[in-house]
Protein backbone atom coordinates (compact mmCIF):
# COMPACT_ATOMS: atom_id res chain seq x y z
CA UNK A 1 0.00 0.00 0.00
CA UNK A 2 1.03 3.65 -0.91
CA UNK A 3 1.56 6.70 0.73
CA UNK A 4 -1.05 8.07 -0.91
CA UNK A 5 -3.35 5.31 -0.19
CA UNK A 6 -2.68 5.84 3.42
CA UNK A 7 -3.49 9.60 3.62
CA UNK A 8 -6.26 8.49 1.14
CA UNK A 9 -8.08 6.18 3.59
CA UNK A 10 -11.83 7.84 5.40
CA UNK A 11 -11.79 5.33 8.32
CA UNK A 12 -9.42 4.83 11.40
CA UNK A 13 -7.62 1.09 11.23
CA UNK A 14 -8.51 -1.21 13.93
CA UNK A 15 -5.68 -0.69 15.62
CA UNK A 16 -5.98 2.85 15.72
CA UNK A 17 -9.46 2.14 16.86
CA UNK A 18 -8.03 0.20 19.88
CA UNK A 19 -5.61 3.34 20.66
CA UNK A 20 -8.77 5.17 21.12
CA UNK A 21 -11.07 2.82 22.79
CA UNK A 22 -8.67 2.12 25.65
CA UNK A 23 -7.65 5.78 25.84
CA UNK A 24 -11.02 6.77 26.33
CA UNK A 25 -13.42 8.01 28.22
CA UNK A 26 -12.98 8.03 32.35
CA UNK A 27 -13.97 4.73 33.86
CA UNK A 28 -17.59 4.31 34.48
CA UNK A 29 -19.49 1.26 35.64
CA UNK A 30 -20.75 1.53 31.95
CA UNK A 31 -17.04 1.41 30.46
CA UNK A 32 -15.85 -0.82 32.67
CA UNK A 33 -18.49 -3.38 31.48
CA UNK A 34 -17.29 -6.56 29.66
CA UNK A 35 -20.13 -5.25 27.18
CA UNK A 36 -18.29 -2.46 26.19
CA UNK A 37 -15.23 -3.66 24.85
CA UNK A 38 -14.41 -3.96 21.44
CA UNK A 39 -15.88 -7.30 20.32
CA UNK A 40 -12.00 -8.08 18.62
CA UNK A 41 -10.35 -7.48 21.82
CA UNK A 42 -13.40 -9.15 24.11
CA UNK A 43 -11.76 -12.49 24.97
CA UNK A 44 -13.87 -14.06 26.95
CA UNK A 45 -16.46 -13.38 24.13
CA UNK A 46 -14.16 -14.65 21.04
CA UNK A 47 -14.35 -17.81 23.64
CA UNK A 48 -17.88 -18.76 23.50
CA UNK A 49 -18.92 -21.88 21.52
CA UNK A 50 -20.99 -19.70 19.55
CA UNK A 51 -18.23 -17.84 18.13
CA UNK A 52 -16.38 -21.42 16.89
CA UNK A 53 -16.87 -20.09 13.03
CA UNK A 54 -14.86 -17.42 14.00
CA UNK A 55 -11.79 -19.17 15.44
CA UNK A 56 -12.12 -21.70 12.58
CA UNK A 57 -11.32 -18.71 10.43
CA UNK A 58 -8.63 -16.98 12.31
CA UNK A 59 -7.04 -20.76 12.59
CA UNK A 60 -7.16 -20.43 8.93
CA UNK A 61 -6.05 -17.25 7.79
CA UNK A 62 -3.12 -16.79 10.53
CA UNK A 63 -0.88 -19.43 9.02
CA UNK A 64 -1.85 -18.85 5.35
CA UNK A 65 -1.32 -15.02 5.40
CA UNK A 66 2.14 -14.89 7.18
CA UNK A 67 3.22 -17.82 4.63
CA UNK A 68 2.24 -15.96 2.00
CA UNK A 69 4.12 -12.86 3.03
CA UNK A 70 7.29 -15.50 4.01
CA UNK A 71 7.02 -16.32 0.25
CA UNK A 72 6.49 -19.96 0.79
CA UNK A 73 5.06 -21.48 -2.65
CA UNK A 74 5.59 -24.82 -1.72
CA UNK A 75 6.36 -26.93 1.52
CA UNK A 76 7.91 -31.04 2.42
CA UNK A 77 6.19 -31.69 4.81
CA UNK A 78 7.29 -34.53 7.36
CA UNK A 79 4.93 -36.75 9.66
CA UNK A 80 6.22 -39.19 12.61
CA UNK A 81 6.84 -39.94 16.14
CA UNK A 82 7.38 -37.65 18.64
CA UNK A 83 9.06 -40.61 20.60
CA UNK A 84 11.28 -42.22 18.46
CA UNK A 85 15.14 -41.04 20.27
CA UNK A 86 17.79 -39.69 18.26
CA UNK A 87 21.11 -42.19 17.49
CA UNK A 88 22.34 -40.27 20.48
CA UNK A 89 19.67 -40.48 23.05
CA UNK A 90 18.57 -44.38 21.90
CA UNK A 91 21.69 -46.30 23.88
CA UNK A 92 20.54 -44.27 27.20
CA UNK A 93 16.91 -45.31 26.76
CA UNK A 94 18.10 -49.04 26.30
CA UNK A 95 20.09 -48.93 29.46
CA UNK A 96 17.97 -46.81 31.65
CA UNK A 97 15.06 -49.38 30.51
CA UNK A 98 17.93 -52.76 31.22
CA UNK A 99 18.39 -50.74 35.03
CA UNK A 100 14.53 -49.56 36.26
CA UNK A 101 11.85 -51.46 33.21
CA UNK A 102 10.04 -54.60 33.01
CA UNK A 103 10.62 -56.97 30.22
CA UNK A 104 8.12 -54.89 28.03
CA UNK A 105 9.70 -52.12 28.51
CA UNK A 106 12.78 -53.51 27.89
CA UNK A 107 11.43 -54.62 24.91
CA UNK A 108 10.00 -51.48 24.20
CA UNK A 109 12.88 -49.09 24.50
CA UNK A 110 14.79 -51.84 22.06
CA UNK A 111 12.55 -50.95 19.61
CA UNK A 112 12.27 -47.59 19.40
CA UNK A 113 16.38 -47.52 19.62
CA UNK A 114 16.37 -49.63 16.49
CA UNK A 115 14.17 -47.05 14.68
CA UNK A 116 16.64 -44.18 16.00
CA UNK A 117 18.44 -44.38 12.07
CA UNK A 118 15.34 -42.49 11.15
CA UNK A 119 15.63 -39.53 12.85
CA UNK A 120 18.92 -39.20 11.29
CA UNK A 121 17.12 -39.89 7.70
CA UNK A 122 14.60 -37.37 8.68
CA UNK A 123 17.32 -35.04 9.42
CA UNK A 124 19.42 -35.66 5.97
CA UNK A 125 16.18 -35.33 4.01
CA UNK A 126 15.55 -31.83 5.46
CA UNK A 127 18.87 -30.91 5.07
CA UNK A 128 19.55 -32.01 1.54
CA UNK A 129 15.89 -30.41 0.61
CA UNK A 130 16.49 -27.40 2.08
CA UNK A 131 20.40 -26.83 0.73
CA UNK A 132 19.19 -27.09 -2.52
CA UNK A 133 17.33 -23.59 -1.75
CA UNK A 134 14.61 -23.89 -4.78
CA UNK A 135 13.18 -20.76 -6.10
CA UNK A 136 10.05 -20.82 -8.36
CA UNK A 137 8.65 -17.59 -9.26
CA UNK A 138 10.19 -15.62 -6.53
CA UNK A 139 8.37 -18.27 -3.92
CA UNK A 140 10.68 -21.12 -1.87
CA UNK A 141 10.24 -24.02 -2.90
CA UNK A 142 10.01 -27.41 -0.47
CA UNK A 143 9.94 -25.49 2.72
CA UNK A 144 10.41 -27.92 5.35
CA UNK A 145 7.34 -28.36 7.64
CA UNK A 146 7.12 -30.33 10.28
CA UNK A 147 4.89 -30.81 13.38
CA UNK A 148 6.87 -28.67 15.46
CA UNK A 149 7.61 -30.76 18.59
CA UNK A 150 10.32 -33.05 19.18
CA UNK A 151 11.78 -36.89 17.48
CA UNK A 152 11.59 -37.00 13.92
CA UNK A 153 10.31 -33.39 13.56
CA UNK A 154 12.57 -31.87 15.82
CA UNK A 155 14.96 -33.82 12.78
CA UNK A 156 13.35 -32.06 10.28
CA UNK A 157 13.15 -28.27 11.25
CA UNK A 158 17.00 -29.33 12.77
CA UNK A 159 18.34 -29.93 9.11
CA UNK A 160 16.92 -27.26 7.49
CA UNK A 161 18.11 -25.22 10.67
CA UNK A 162 21.71 -26.73 10.03
CA UNK A 163 21.13 -26.16 6.11
CA UNK A 164 20.99 -22.38 6.55
CA UNK A 165 17.24 -22.27 5.95
CA UNK A 166 14.07 -21.85 7.16
CA UNK A 167 11.32 -23.91 8.42
CA UNK A 168 7.79 -24.25 9.55
CA UNK A 169 6.91 -25.87 12.59
CA UNK A 170 2.88 -26.54 13.03
CA UNK A 171 2.35 -27.36 17.05
CA UNK A 172 -1.16 -28.33 18.35
CA UNK A 173 -2.04 -27.13 21.93
CA UNK A 174 -2.57 -30.92 24.45
CA UNK A 175 -3.37 -31.34 27.64
CA UNK A 176 0.48 -32.26 28.50
CA UNK A 177 3.22 -29.84 27.94
CA UNK A 178 3.93 -28.76 24.38
CA UNK A 179 6.46 -26.71 23.26
CA UNK A 180 7.90 -26.16 19.81
CA UNK A 181 11.43 -27.31 18.74
CA UNK A 182 14.27 -25.13 19.32
CA UNK A 183 14.63 -25.68 15.50
CA UNK A 184 11.88 -24.08 14.39
CA UNK A 185 11.75 -20.83 13.05
CA UNK A 186 10.70 -18.57 15.25
CA UNK A 187 8.39 -16.12 13.03
CA UNK A 188 7.01 -19.47 11.05
CA UNK A 189 6.28 -21.23 14.40
CA UNK A 190 2.58 -21.53 14.35
CA UNK A 191 0.21 -23.06 17.34
CA UNK A 192 -3.22 -24.37 16.84
CA UNK A 193 -6.11 -25.47 18.91
CA UNK A 194 -7.82 -27.39 16.16
CA UNK A 195 -6.15 -30.37 14.84
CA UNK A 196 -8.94 -30.31 11.58
CA UNK A 197 -7.25 -26.45 10.74
CA UNK A 198 -3.55 -27.92 11.47
CA UNK A 199 -3.99 -30.98 9.32
CA UNK A 200 -5.38 -28.74 6.50
CA UNK A 201 -2.13 -26.27 6.93
CA UNK A 202 -0.04 -29.14 6.36
CA UNK A 203 -1.37 -30.31 3.08
CA UNK A 204 -2.48 -26.23 1.61
CA UNK A 205 0.94 -25.93 0.28
CA UNK A 206 2.56 -29.68 0.30
CA UNK A 207 4.33 -30.70 -2.60
CA UNK A 208 5.68 -33.97 -1.00
CA UNK A 209 5.55 -35.59 1.98
CA UNK A 210 7.81 -38.12 3.89
CA UNK A 211 6.62 -40.55 6.42
CA UNK A 212 8.32 -41.71 9.46
CA UNK A 213 7.55 -44.21 11.55
CA UNK A 214 4.77 -43.17 14.38
CA UNK A 215 1.68 -43.18 16.13
CA UNK A 216 -2.15 -42.68 15.79
CA UNK A 217 -1.21 -38.99 15.35
CA UNK A 218 0.69 -40.01 12.20
CA UNK A 219 -1.60 -42.54 11.37
CA UNK A 220 -4.28 -40.51 10.74
CA UNK A 221 -2.18 -37.44 8.92
CA UNK A 222 -1.14 -40.29 6.89
CA UNK A 223 -4.34 -42.40 5.92
CA UNK A 224 -6.43 -38.45 5.65
CA UNK A 225 -3.47 -37.43 3.03
CA UNK A 226 -3.99 -41.02 1.47
CA UNK A 227 -7.60 -40.77 1.39
CA UNK A 228 -7.90 -37.41 -0.28
CA UNK A 229 -5.58 -38.49 -3.13
CA UNK A 230 -7.45 -41.72 -3.71
CA UNK A 231 -10.60 -40.23 -3.73
CA UNK A 232 -9.72 -37.18 -6.21
CA UNK A 233 -9.75 -34.50 -3.66
CA UNK A 234 -6.70 -33.64 -4.09
CA UNK A 235 -3.82 -34.20 -6.63
CA UNK A 236 -1.67 -36.58 -6.40
CA UNK A 237 2.12 -35.24 -4.87
CA UNK A 238 5.10 -38.00 -3.79
CA UNK A 239 3.81 -39.43 -0.32
CA UNK A 240 7.20 -41.57 0.70
CA UNK A 241 6.67 -44.04 3.46
CA UNK A 242 10.08 -44.70 5.45
CA UNK A 243 10.35 -48.48 6.76
CA UNK A 244 8.56 -50.84 5.24
CA UNK A 245 9.39 -53.63 8.11
CA UNK A 246 7.70 -50.85 10.37
CA UNK A 247 4.96 -50.57 8.24
CA UNK A 248 3.89 -53.82 7.04
CA UNK A 249 4.33 -55.01 10.52
CA UNK A 250 1.55 -52.95 11.88
CA UNK A 251 -0.41 -52.50 8.48
CA UNK A 252 -1.51 -54.86 6.28
CA UNK A 253 -1.88 -53.26 3.48
CA UNK A 254 -2.02 -56.39 1.00
CA UNK A 255 -4.92 -57.32 3.09
CA UNK A 256 -6.97 -54.74 2.50
CA UNK A 257 -6.55 -54.68 -1.30
CA UNK A 258 -6.95 -58.46 -1.40
CA UNK A 259 -10.40 -58.22 0.49
CA UNK A 260 -11.41 -55.51 -1.96
CA UNK A 261 -11.69 -52.25 0.52
CA UNK A 262 -9.34 -50.65 -1.51
CA UNK A 263 -8.04 -51.22 -4.84
CA UNK A 264 -5.04 -52.69 -5.70
CA UNK A 265 -3.84 -49.88 -7.56
CA UNK A 266 -4.35 -47.57 -4.67
CA UNK A 267 -0.71 -49.50 -3.25
CA UNK A 268 0.81 -47.16 -5.82
CA UNK A 269 -0.72 -43.82 -4.14
CA UNK A 270 2.58 -44.28 -1.53
CA UNK A 271 6.34 -45.26 -2.54
CA UNK A 272 8.47 -47.19 0.08
CA UNK A 273 12.01 -45.51 0.83
CA UNK A 274 14.84 -45.94 3.63
CA UNK A 275 17.36 -43.10 2.72
CA UNK A 276 16.96 -39.72 2.10
CA UNK A 277 18.49 -40.00 -1.32
CA UNK A 278 15.89 -42.30 -2.44
CA UNK A 279 13.47 -40.24 -0.73
CA UNK A 280 14.49 -36.85 -3.14
CA UNK A 281 15.37 -39.14 -6.40
CA UNK A 282 11.29 -40.23 -5.99
CA UNK A 283 10.58 -36.41 -5.39
CA UNK A 284 12.60 -35.38 -7.89
CA UNK A 285 11.03 -38.13 -10.74
CA UNK A 286 7.67 -37.24 -10.19
CA UNK A 287 8.43 -33.28 -10.99
CA UNK A 288 11.25 -34.04 -13.20
CA UNK A 289 13.86 -31.93 -11.41
CA UNK A 290 17.59 -32.95 -11.28
CA UNK A 291 18.47 -36.34 -9.48
CA UNK A 292 21.08 -35.61 -6.67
Amino acid sequence: MTEKDLSDRKFYRAGEETRFAEGGPERTPQTAHPAYKLAFRDTDFLLRDELRPVRFQLELLKPEMLLDEARVGSTLVMYGSARIPSPAQAEARVAEAAANGSDYDQKVAARLAAKAKYYDEAYRLARLVSEKGLIENGLRQFVVTTGGGPSIMEAGNRGASDAGSESIGLNIVLPHEQAPNPFVTPYLSFQFHYFALRKMHFLLRARAVAVFPGGFGTFDEFFELVTLIQTGKMKPIPIILFGRDFWTRVIDFEALAEEGTISKSDLDLFTWCETAEEAWDCISDFYELPRG
